[in-house]
């Protein structure tokens, strides 16, 4: 994996104090630990008794487990929690039901010591942690309970109550982020599809966030910082299931992929930020079988290797998942050779983000270009939901990229952060469900105007890029259309082009941070839809589309001016439904689109303080149209 700076013995050029404390403040970034990311597999039992032997893998290789050393106890059944520095097996049964907590040092062999003991004693909880805090929910003692405890995972001692799950329940998963902690399925007694959250800051209760897909019990879970993960469990037959859930937005969990054998038992999961891990369990006889999977794309589990034996009612943890936030790298590609951070914002942002598309089935993949480069395209992660294709709108601050709308119509906003990959999650809505629509914006402000809903509509709406939530009505059109290519700078927003329904050569203007109707500023050089918006601060640029045929015209405006378009130059080659775009205020780039009969992986660039014609920078993941995307340093951005 990348650091987000070099080590010592890695590093060329001079780094600097403050370079290294601002990425490791404003970044969340730290040098990673060398070894990668270890996974622990933790108790369980081999007929006829309990283990104490603890298994360990490095998560981003393959084979079969080694010895790391004993428990203090043999038992089976038990919690956990782990930092960069430690993993706790807590309570469990021998097979009486325990509190006893256990800690190992992950970065060494060895066994066990003594942590404390819980607050009360359980088997079959489920836990989660970020840096400092684990938490453990439910379990058996032997009633389901509902109980949450805390542990301070950087000194020694016992656990304290810190609220109460919705429901009491056994044999349940646990995974989260940085900041929440999530409980899913689980029995009580009959099985159960209810997913819980708690704020680990917090001492309250856990809250309702949504459902599994089937009422699942006796398996465990792990997670990205975007997406949770249970694999497996019993529904009542034994499945192979791996479900996720987007933990940014409520919401209900959703098919990822399968495990290469249905196994229950409380197969043991964990894993690193890419990768998932599930070993053990019971197909119904017990298994020694490690799978992994990637948890960046949707796919289905391939074989790992094998733990040391046969078994189930194994608890596994890692120094590596998603609760963890410092001291791991963010994507490679968000980074200079030197592994410094490309800078965000005005005239100096880097990166564009386009997802969606058809290609030519609906494609809710996303993918990743460093504009200041040529060469393709890699891959970044997903969409969230259908309708997961064309034609959207997209807006973008330095910190965040908005998707809006889409095929259907639909109200659905979501949202990408520029330093971390991953896949979307929702924001919020739009005031209505459109698809076709334009997106612009400032440094605080996303806008969006027009669309098919599925009528032509003149609605412009606006959202805070800053808080999750709705839009808000800011104002009209001057006609309504949908289709249209917008841009801008930091004052103003631009919508040219569309379809009400014939072709319009219309350019209209709003001052971004006002809510007002839409002024007239002139005409394009031509009537068109569907074709890309690009902007420096100073110019904005009005690249392909449809008008009656596919079309390579480029024009352009003076953005604080008004007045008609003029001739800028042509694309590579003529092509429609572009959607996706992007600048760093410099360099304009437009990706994918459709020249008949295929779809397009062309990406062209131009310089936009000249004039002339798109010159080839590189090529697609996927040939698509109808996709969106923008970058984190356009002309919107100060």
């Amino acid at each position: 994996m990348a650091n987000s700076y070099p080590r010592r013995n890695q590093a060329s050029g001079i780094w600097k104090i403050n370079q290294i404390t601002k990425n490791i403040k404003d970044q969340g970034t730290y040098p990673q630990a060398a070894g990668g990311t270890r996974a622990l597999f933790m108790g369980g039992y081999i007929a006829p008794a309990h283990k104490a032997a603890i298994d360990m893998i490095t998560v981003e290789t393959t084979g079969n487990a080694i010895d790391f050393g004993d428990l203090t106890q043999a038992r089976g059944g038990c919690s956990r929690a782990s930092n960069f520095v430690r993993g706790v097996a807590i309570s469990g049964r021998t097979p009486s039901v325990q509190n006893t907590m256990d800690y190992v040092t992950i970065s060494t062999l060895g066994n066990a010591a003594d942590f404390g003991d819980l607050n009360y004693s359980a088997i079959v909880a489920a836990g989660h942690s970020n840096l400092t805090v684990g938490l453990t929910g439910g379990g058996e003692t032997p009633s389901r309970v509902n109980n949450i405890s805390k542990i301070n995972l950087t000194t020694l001692g016992d656990a304290v109550d810190y609220g109460d799950l919705t429901v009491g329940r056994g044999r349940l998963a646990a995974f989260g982020t940085p900041t929440k902690a999530f409980w899913a399925g689980g029995d009580s007694p009959s099985r159960v599809t209810t997913i819980d959250e708690k704020d680990i800051s917090s001492d309250g209760n856990a809250i309702d966030f949504g459902d599994l897909n089937t009422a699942t019990n006796e398996f465990q879970g792990t997670s990205n910082f975007t997406v949770g993960f249970v694999a497996g469990g019993a529904t009542p037959s034994v499945t192979n299931v791996i479900d996720s859930v987007v933990m940014d937005s409520k919401g209900n969990a959703v098919d990822w992929g399968d495990l290469t054998v249905a196994r229950a038992g409380l197969s043991a999961v964990t894993g690193s930020l890419v990768r998932g891990v599930c070993g053990g369990g019971e197909d119904p006889s017990r298994i020694n079988t490690i799978d992994y999977w990637s948890l960046t794309s949707r796919s289905n589990a391939v074989d790992f290797g094998d733990l040391i034996g046969g078994q189930n009612d194994t608890t596994a943890l890692s120094n590596g998942h998603g609760g963890l936030d410092a001291r791991l790298p963010r994507a490679p590609e968000l980074y200079s050779p030197t592994g410094t951070v490309v800078p965000r914002g005005g005239g100096v942002g880097d990166i564009c983000i386009l997802g969606g598309g058809e290609s030519p089935s609906p494609d809710r993949s996303m993918e990743v270009i460093q504009m200041s480069t040529l060469g393709n395209a890699s891959s970044f992660g997903d969409l969230i939901t259908t309708p997961i294709h064309d034609v959207y709108g997209a807006a973008a601050s330095a910190e965040r990229l908005l998707i809006l709308g889409g095929s259907g119509p639909s109200n659905v906003i979501q949202y990408v952060q520029f330093d971390s990959k991953g896949n979307a999650a929702d924001f919020g809505n739009l005031t209505e469900s459109v698809r076709g629509t334009a997106g612009h914006g400032n440094d605080t402000r996303g806008i969006r105007g027009g669309g098919a809903v599925p009528s032509d509509t003149n609605v412009i709406d606006y959202v805070t890029y800053a808080t999750v939530g709705n839009a808000s009505d800011f104002g009209d059109l001057t006609v309504a259309r949908q289709q249209a290519m917008a841009s801008g700078s930091n004052t103003r927003t631009v919508f040219g082009g569309g379809a009400d329904p014939d072709h319009t050569t219309t350019i209209d203007y709003i001052t971004t941070a006002s809510t007002a109707n839409a002024i007239d500023f002139g005409d394009l050089t031509e009537d068109g839809r569907s074709g890309a918006g690009i902007s420096s601060t100073t110019r904005s640029l009005f690249a392909g589309g449809y008008s009656g045929s596919e079309t390579n015209v480029i024009s352009y405006i003076t953005i604080a001016s008004t007045g008609n378009a003029q001739d800028f130059g042509d694309l590579t080659s003529v092509r429609q439904a572009i959607g996706a775009r992007g600048s760093n205020q410099t360099r304009g780039i437009t990706c994918g689109g459709y020249t008949s009969p295929a779809d397009s992986n062309v990406i062209d660039y131009v310089t936009i303080a000249s004039t002339g014609n798109a010159q080839d920078f590189g090529d697609l993941v996927n040939a698509r149209r109808g996709s969106a995307g923008y970058s984190n340093g356009h002309g919107g951005l100060s």
